[in-house]
């Protein structure tokens, strides 16, 4: 038992990742705490489903315009120093949103501080996201463990999606949304603090070759030539733009078709954080990448059949358990995604085609979010995430027949890179 925990969670033995870890495993709990609380605090204010997608929108369309930026950037900027700066920008963009919810500056007559500030976190995140995703394999400095490193981050995130939203559902009914920004906001200490702690030493940057235009337009053509990767940023634009859409209803099923409050949402969120987090252990047990492309079409007919049942369901017991397998269906979506791009592309590509990643991920969910809202407006919200969650399965169903040409093109990649070593199964050290 000891032997396999020691596998599953191989790489926190590597020091700088293993402090990352530690004071990212605090600020994500306030981060999740922050989610439930501005879905709750939005649609309380409001009473609208399309101010949820707007607020969503403007949090994540900055990532269109800049991530691409960043990633080509990725490779000649301290992605250290870039994380230390991103995190002291959160802190004072939540800060922000603390005080002017605590002193009632923001209330039902005035919510525009909430969308100039959605938008600050946007830019911000669009900064973050991809630097964050390359800085993995600056503080592990092993491919091989790249793939546990990617699972056990996921282990984190979905370890804080479990406590987070039943922390800050039960915050909101014994205090009120303004302290829940505040204790998001204190959580960003704990991770500045642990990032001086890391000591990552970058090579001499080489000559600037070609401008910054034409890296990001070689980073668009190395995705779309490559099946693989072409086929794994489509899937994840598929059901960033339909399937997590259902993130953004939460907030309209809790009150309005299960009858409950904000402890209701937060019960729905930790239940799909449950299933989220047993993912994660599934993908962080896996010591090779082999079968992962078949799993992912596993993951995706299963979160999305579940995701048909939830939008059906006016039972919350019936309603939690299709959150459990959304949550399993959907962290299994994204990680295993992730980490079958980090394996597959080459060292030179690795920040444009996360950076692809990224804006993907964060450019699909606006829409997703104004597209979730829109359709509530005009069909309803349980019609509207029927809708959604059938495009995610019948594109699931279509990647079955694609998977035999995705399989001899992901070995032929791995091999043109050197990295046929990850669809084997390693003897990991286990005492470095």
């Amino acid at each position: 038992m000891i032997r396999f925990i020691r596998k599953t969670f191989v790489s926190l033995s590597i020091r700088n990742y293993r402090i990352f870890f530690g004071g990212q495993a605090i600020s994500l709990i306030g981060t999740w705490i922050q989610r439930t609380t501005m879905g709750w605090f939005v649609y309380r204010l409001s009473n609208s489903a399309w101010l949820l997608g707007v607020v969503t929108f403007l949090s994540m369309i900055p990532s269109v315009f800049i991530s691409p930026f960043v990633g080509a950037w990725a490779d000649r900027i301290n992605r250290h120093r870039t994380i230390i700066g991103t995190q002291i920008a959160f802190f004072i963009q939540s800060s922000l949103l603390a005080t002017l919810v605590l002193t009632g500056y923001i209330n039902e007559g005035n919510q525009y501080p909430i969308l100039v500030l959605a938008l600050c976190q946007g830019v911000i995140e669009a900064v973050d996201s991809p630097i964050r995703q390359n800085l993995l394999i600056d503080l592990i400095g092993d491919k091989k463990m790249l793939p546990n490193a990617i699972a056990t981050n996921s282990a984190m995130f979905n370890s804080a999606r479990l406590i987070g939203p039943a922390v800050g559902g039960l915050l909101i009914i014994l205090f009120s949304e303004g302290v829940c920004f505040a204790i998001n906001a204190a959580t960003y200490i704990f991770v500045i603090v642990s990032l001086f702690f890391i000591r990552i030493e970058y090579p001499a940057l080489l000559p600037r070759t070609e401008s910054t235009l034409k890296k990001i337009a070689g980073g668009w053509r190395y995705v779309y030539h490559s099946f693989p990767i072409r086929y794994l940023i489509m899937n994840l634009a598929i059901y960033t733009l339909f399937g997590f859409s259902y993130s953004t209803l939460l907030p309209v099923f809790a009150k309005d078709i299960l009858n409950g409050n904000s402890g209701t949402q937060g019960l729905l969120m930790s239940t799909a954080g449950i299933g989220a987090l047993t993912g994660a252990f599934v993908l962080a047990s896996k010591t090779s990448i082999k079968g992962m492309h078949l799993r992912l079409i596993a993951v995706g007919l299963t979160a999305s059949f579940s995701l048909i049942l939830f939008s059906r369901s006016s039972y919350l017991f019936l309603s939690m358990m299709m959150m459990l397998f959304i949550g399993f269906g959907m962290m299994m979506t994204t990680a295993t995604t992730n980490t079958l791009l980090q394996t597959l592309v080459s060292d030179e590509m690795r920040g444009r085609v996360l950076s692809t990643y990224t804006m993907t991920f964060q450019s699909m969910s606006p829409f997703g979010g104004l597209l979730v809202g829109s359709l509530t407006s005009k069909f309803g919200p349980q019609t509207a995430m029927f809708m959604c969650a059938s495009i995610c399965f019948v594109w699931s169903l279509n990647g079955l027949r694609l998977m035999p040409r995705f399989s001899k093109n992901m070995l032929r990649m791995l091999v043109m890179n050197s990295n046929s070593s990850v669809y084997r199964t390693p003897r990991l050290e286990l005492n470095k």
